[in-house]
């Protein structure tokens, strides 16, 4: 397990210990500062078809790995958005699936794999929910959150209805759908979308306050354009 620290507050980094030999992976960029004992290697992180997953997700198809030599060490991954950074203890049989731009460093030990949705309807309409990121293995993850979060423990059966955006994590014994929304009218003028997500426990949900695409669509009249 690595010593680290969470700071920033709603501009977070974590900022991690790791000792003599121990090595921690990200996605190619993440790094923020380090001491100058972190040696870094990039490679395909787990060989050509994980690297393909990546490139088809949008993701970066390499990853750095940061390994402390000859002592320990320190390196910081600092959060792209606003929001917060919660660290999962992985271990086998309790991994996290997570929004396909969440995952954000781990220790080498931490399986990072692309993640599909089994269902037709949850990857067409599911907007995040086709493509994410699962986590494996043993060791210490950090993920991202847009905005701040809320943790929900669904007993079996018992569901939650959220905006896709909104769906930050969630075990993978929780399965999710996508059910539309009731009646022409809400469709057209309740301003909620068309689709809504639905997890259904057993299992631990994360959700996020403030998706990314929030705030753009919130800014997006601010912004000069050629016409202006």
């Amino acid at each position: 397990m690595i010593r680290y620290e969470i700071e920033g507050g709603n501009l977070p980094v974590v900022i991690c210990y790791p000792q003599a030999g121990q090595t921690l992976c990200t996605q190619s960029g993440a790094m923020s500062w380090m001491s100058p004992n972190m040696k870094m290697d990039t490679n395909t992180g787990g060989g050509f078809k994980k690297m393909l997953g990546r490139m088809f997700s949008g993701e970066s198809i390499f990853m750095n790995e940061y390994t402390a030599m000859g002592g320990q060490g320190m390196i910081a991954f600092a959060s792209s958005f606003p929001g917060s950074i919660i660290p999962y203890q992985v271990t086998p049989g309790n991994g996290i699936i997570v929004q396909k731009r969440g995952f954000l460093a781990a220790e080498s030990t931490v399986d990072i794999a692309v993640h599909f949705q089994k269902k037709f309807g949850a990857g067409l309409f599911g907007g995040e929910g086709f493509i994410m990121q699962r986590l494996s293995g043993r060791g210490t993850a950090f993920v991202e959150i847009d905005g701040d979060l809320m943790e929900y423990i669904l007993k079996p059966g018992q569901q939650i209805v959220v905006d896709t955006g909104n769906v930050a994590g969630f075990e993978p014994s929780v399965q999710m759908d996508i059910q539309t929304v009731p009646g022409a009218k809400n469709m057209l003028f309740g301003g909620e979308g068309i689709f809504n997500t639905v997890l259904t426990g057993p299992g631990r949900v994360w959700l996020q306050t403030m998706p990314i695409y929030n705030v753009a669509n919130a800014i997006r009249p601010y912004i000069p354009t050629s016409s202006n």
